[in-house]
């Protein structure tokens, strides 16, 4: 992994094992005037952006000491500045470990007892490799070595994407940092220019345009003056040169009072005489060497030159979008010496050939020696790849060798080729690779050549080439490519374009399919065709058209992998199945090891398989996910053999997974215990499932699994919680009780709803009254997250009957004590002062200290309406008992309860400090409800305190988390508190937008209180 600084702060995934092990870019040149470049040579290409602005200030503090201590505090201050939150520290630690999460390597980031040191080896950081490409140019201007210095200046200005730092606030890093970085873009721009004019040839016309915009934007600067001048004059447009010398002299007196420098007056003297025009004439006459196309020292026999391969398919008729990539592959081909490589790489039918010939054509002109297009059938349906020596035969041969004086050594052919294309600017066009080893022996060793490689593979063994990975096309180039392939003007804007393109994907070749099925067919209507593409087990026999297949296109890789001597390869044709087996949104190692049938580091190894050969794309870091088009495929190559018992596999892994995780995240005692006890339809064998699966470090590693599955949880309890399988449906009413408390305590408010309903649809199925009173129970839990209490009662008292049935009396004092919180929020205070009593005294009687602490918290908030101090009383019983026991969540309850008591007294200073303890002892636990709580209650305090500006911050954080949970009973009552800050600012208008859209968010809760207030508030006259 590599870490860059030149621009907004990302990661790099490592490049091939070929890179140069300094870091630093290779052979690859740049040919912008900017030092943008279209594609990075090294390991400098694959920046994986980091979404959270915090984790890029965190990551730049680290790199910008990298390997020396940070101490926490100048973290604090670079994140938030001079006034952290009160949650800082505990923000800290979750930015800390969100960042471990992108690093690939956890242990790079290590904490010390004063902060945190991050790692980086030689070569990692591209500030070092720039700053090690500068010192080098500058040695190589010095000595005149001109090839060097274009080498050594393109390896640093590819490395350069923007301004560094760029978004970040300007105390990270400082002034002096960010100018000398861009001092010493602006001195290799003037080196590398320098040498380009040395060295001549035909790049001179392109500084022309290049030297204009840098003269423009520096208009102070001479020596971007002197070098348009001479290029201009060694192009022939002298009196544009003479101009030049003009205006520059005229702005530096006018301005300065000086006369330009010495470069400048011996540039001008060198136009004046036209010193360089003859030299810059021979120069041309012999930039184009004769080449020996027979290879028996006779061009083209006797006295008859060979004609210049021109073997370029026509262009495609049809070609759409891509205008960034094609203009980075131009950059890339049109660079100066040494030669290009430039790797388009992408699944099947998404268009690498296309775009590849698109540009060839555009760059032909370029290369007068003659283009050359070689079809490797790579991944050809019914063709074997051809060999190196075929390859390098086959090119042989183009270029007019007689058979008869091609060497059989294979080594000695590729030399012979290399000889013969070497003084020439050819351009190769080599599609279909299969591997880098393919493609090797075929590079040309000449300073003019070019080359464009097409591969499902990014050849990453390829040293030095420059890679451009294609997705599908977005969803108006995919409409633009139907409507003119088909010739169906009529389809713009339709909804069954739009549909059409979401169901193939937006794959052009999918795409092109539907195409020409529309223009074969002037009857068949674009909807009568989507509805045939909608059932997705017959979707790719819709897809097939003439020699269009994109079945056979994905079948190539799969039944090469399948028929392959190597153990990864079959294994990744085994995996590719599992996973057409078990449809899931996204897919890990452990999983699908276990559907596979093999260890996690055999699955690791059939994943990378999979992913060269572009069958399945990696999400993020280890997650991967197939296109749709090729879920498809996988669905039909699995078949229905096998797919329940892969079913059944899934949800035994992810139910003994999630017992894992409730042990890590919920606190030991009843609570615990009893939703790990069996209830009569958990399937036998669960507990043995249970002990194959290691236990997490903690609630944070487990918190951190549940955030990457839930969604695959989700997927498979509402698939199979019909099942007529009485195993699989047992399977999912376990998996559904073990995983809920996670989602709760996440505050994954959409997600509880699917678990419960299906849980408590599978339990009643199945006959399992424990089962249903789990299910209702979360169902209630669900209701009161979400304000809906008077439902959230119902339910919770029918899981109490059953409990009383079932005489449990651990659940009856839980549904108790919800009872009692319940009724507390409808204002039934007698009725939940009499629940809760009852809720204490099973407490008591079944010596649990936790329920006891929770209670007496309940009984707090009850007291509180009449008694406050009483109340705090009470909550500090709380406290003390949550001290004991070491329960973090009584803790930090007892103390944000506390700070609502301190608030119903008019004590806002009093308040506030419960409300910071009690965020900083949750840190990491993840109790949405109670972290959501604590919020609000601290943005009261520091609205009622005058604190303004940290009241909106805290409010606009907690309105974040609660729209990323979909949670809009949190969020319209964080949108209540906006619009009072706002309106104390004086924003009335904008006030009343928030309180109009938290009433909004509230109607058919049982949030009475806060409802009417936002009543009185909009009826008051503006």
């Amino acid at each position: 992994m590599r870490f860059g600084l030149l621009g907004p702060p990302v990661l790099f995934d490592d490049a091939g094992e070929g890179d140069r092990e300094d870091g630093r870019a290779g052979d690859c040149e740049d040919g912008q005037a900017d030092g943008q470049a279209g594609g990075r040579a090294g390991g400098w290409d694959h920046a994986r952006a980091i979404a959270s602005p915090k984790s890029r200030v965190l990551l730049a503090a680290l790199l910008l000491d990298a390997g020396r201590v940070v101490s926490v505090e100048s973290l604090k201050d670079a994140l938030w500045g001079e006034e952290p939150p009160v949650s800082a520290q505990a923000s800290l630690h979750n930015h800390i470990t969100r960042l471990r999460r992108l690093l690939d390597d956890p242990g790079r980031l290590r904490t010390v007892p004063s902060g945190y040191v991050l790692r980086i080896d030689e070569g990692e950081l591209d500030v070092h490799v720039f700053d090690a490409h500068v010192t080098e140019a500058r040695a190589a201007h010095t000595g005149r070595d001109w090839r060097r210095v274009v080498r050594e200046c393109a390896g640093a200005l590819a490395l350069w994407r923007d301004a560094p730092l760029a978004g970040l606030p300007p105390e990270v890093g400082g002034y002096a940092f960010s100018q000398r970085l861009r001092e010493a873009r602006l001195l290799l721009l003037e080196w590398r220019y320098d040498a380009e004019l040395a060295l001549g040839g035909p790049r001179l016309h392109e500084l022309v345009p290049e030297l204009a915009a840098l003269t423009g934007e520096y208009p102070l600067r001479e020596v971007y003056h002197r070098q348009l001048m001479l290029a201009l004059h060694r192009t022939g447009r002298q009196a544009e040169a003479l101009a030049v010398h003009r205006e520059l002299r005229t702005r530096l007196v006018g301005r300065l009072g000086i006369e330009p420098g010495p470069g400048v007056r011996e540039a001008h003297v060198e136009v004046l005489r036209g010193a360089a025009g003859e030299r810059d004439s021979k120069d041309s006459r012999g930039s184009r060497g004769s080449r020996d196309s027979n290879g028996s020292g006779e061009p083209g026999g006797p006295g008859r030159p060979n004609p210049s391969p021109a073997q370029l398919p026509p262009p495609p008729t049809h070609f759409i979008g891509r205008n960034a990539v094609r203009e980075a592959l131009y950059r890339t081909l049109t660079a100066p010496d040494p030669y290009p490589t430039a790797v388009i790489s992408g699944m099947a039918g998404v268009g690498k050939s296309a775009l590849a010939l698109h540009v060839a054509h555009q760059l032909a002109e370029r290369f007068p020696d003659g283009q050359l297009h070689l079809h490797l059938h790579g991944a050809t349906p019914g063709m074997t790849p051809l060999t190196p020596a075929q390859a390098v035969t086959t090119l042989l041969r183009d270029l007019g060798t007689e058979p008869c004086r091609i060497p059989e050594e294979p080594e000695a052919a590729a030399a012979l080729l290399r000889s013969l294309v070497a003084p020439t600017r050819t351009l190769l066009v080599l599609d279909d690779a299969a591997s880098a080893a393919q493609v090797r022996p075929l590079l040309p060793g000449g300073a003019g050549c070019g080359v464009i490689v097409t591969s499902r593979s990014p050849l990453t063994a390829l040293d030095g080439a420059a890679r451009f990975p294609l997705a599908p096309l977005s969803d108006d180039e995919s409409a633009q490519l139907l409507r003119g392939a088909s010739g169906r003007d009529g389809l713009d804007g339709t909804d069954a374009a739009r549909l059409l393109v979401e169901l193939t994907g937006r794959l052009p070749l999918a795409l092109r399919v539907v195409a020409a099925r529309l223009a074969a067919r002037r009857a068949l209507t674009p909807d009568a065709l989507a509805g045939q593409l909608a059932a997705a087990d017959v979707r790719l026999h819709h897809l097939e058209y003439d020699d269009l297949s994109v079945r056979r296109s994905l079948a190539v890789a799969h039944d090469a992998l399948a028929a392959s001597e190597r153990e990864a390869d079959r294994d990744a044709a085994r995996t590719l199945r599992r996973i057409g087996a078990l449809d899931l949104p996204t897919y890990g190692a452990p999983l699908l090891a276990r559907l596979a049938g093999t260890g996690e580091h055999r699955t690791e190894a059939a994943l990378d398989r999979l992913l060269d050969v572009a069958l399945l794309e990696e999400t993020t870091y280890g997650r991967y996910a197939p296109h749709d088009l090729v879920r498809d495929f996988a669905r039909e190559r699995a078949g229905e053999q096998d797919t329940a018992g892969v079913a059944e596999t899934a949800l035994h892994w992810y139910a003994a997974v999630a017992e894992r995780v409730l042990a890590a995240i919920v606190e030991p005692g009843p609570d615990r215990d009893d939703r790990r006890r069996p209830t009569p339809s958990r399937p036998g064998g669960h507990a043995a499932h249970v002990d194959t699966v290691a236990p997490f470090a903690g609630a944070e590693e487990a918190f951190a699994w549940g955030d990457r599955e839930l969604e695959n949880v989700v997927a498979l309890v509402a698939r199979y919680a019909d099942d007529p399988s009485e195993q699989r449906a047992g399977l999912v009413s376990t998996l559904a009780r073990l995983i809920f408390p996670y989602a709760h305590r996440r505050g994954r408010v959409a997600e509880m709803e699917v678990l419960g309903q299906a849980g408590l649809r599978v339990a009643r199925r199945l006959g399992d009254a424990a089962a249903e009173a789990y299910a209702l129970v979360d169902l209630a839990g669900l209701h009161f997250l979400t304000g809906r209490q008077n439902d959230a009662l119902a339910l919770n008292d029918s899981a109490l009957a059953i409990w009383r049935r079932l005489d449990h009396p651990s659940w009856i004092r839980r549904c108790l004590n919800n009872r009692g919180l319940l009724l507390d929020g409808l204002g039934r205070h007698a009725e939940a002062g009499e629940a809760l009593e009852r809720s204490l005294e099973y407490a008591r009687r079944l010596d649990d200290p936790y329920g006891e602490a929770v209670t007496h918290s309940h009984l707090g908030n009850l007291v509180e309406h009449t008694d406050p101090r009483a109340a705090i009383d009470r909550h500090r019983r709380s406290l003390a008992l949550g001290d004991e026991i070491g329960a973090v969540i009584v803790r930090h309850s007892a103390h944000c309860n506390i700070g609502y008591a301190h608030l119903r007294l008019g004590q806002p200073a009093a308040a506030l400090p419960h409300f910071e303890e009690s965020l900083r002892i949750l840190g990491g636990h993840g109790d949405w409800h109670g972290e959501s709580q604590t919020r609000l209650g601290l943005v009261r305090a520091l609205r009622l305190l005058g604190r303004d500006g940290r009241a909106a911050r805290e409010c606009a954080e907690l309105l974040g988390l609660a729209e990323a949970r979909a949670d809009r009973y949190t969020g319209a009552l964080a949108r209540h508190q906006h619009g009072l800050l706002l309106r104390e600012r004086g924003h009335i208008g904008e006030a009343r937008e928030e309180w109009g859209s938290a009433l909004a968010a509230l109607e058919g809760t049982d949030e009475r209180a806060v409802v009417r207030e936002l009543r009185e508030l909009l009826a008051r006259p503006v």
